[in-house]
């Protein structure tokens, strides 16, 4: 039991939360960010080739087509969807590290708060006492 009650208390603690939250959300963005590349720069990249930018391949060896326009036994390098997702990572990146980076500005501007107002020393209260009582 005593095992099962530390696993608890490790998957409670707020840094495994938190990073199962960011893991969600980053998979939500990175579906957000291939929708983006797939159907904006995509597309304007391919008017440079004049195709699909994602359908961009450099055939090796050439495949047969059967009576339903299928290719088969094709060999290609399927290159336009290695830059597209090379984009989606770019992007991704630059994403996180502008959170990153804002996130570290946030802390710098707490750390950077004025301790509070200094009370007197350990050796002036000490002073006061020792006055008082000569008094």
């Amino acid at each position: 039991m005593g095992m099962l009650k530390e696993f608890k208390d490790f998957a409670m603690k707020g840094n495994l939360v938190d990073i199962a939250v960011g893991f969600v959300m980053g998979a939500a963005f990175n579906k957000v960010v291939s929708s983006f590349t797939g159907g904006i720069v995509s597309p304007l990249i391919g008017l440079l080739f004049n195709a699909d930018f994602k359908d961009l391949k450099y055939v090796i060896k050439e495949g047969v087509a059967d009576e339903s326009g299928k290719v088969a036994g094709e060999v290609a390098i399927l290159y336009g969807e290695f830059i597209t997702n090379v984009i989606d990572f770019i992007i991704v990146a630059f994403v996180m590290f502008m959170i990153v980076k804002g996130v570290n500005a946030l802390k710098k501007k707490e750390e950077e708060a004025p301790a509070p107002p200094a009370g007197p020393t350990q050796e002036e209260l000490l002073a006061e006492i020792r006055d008082l009582l000569k008094k």
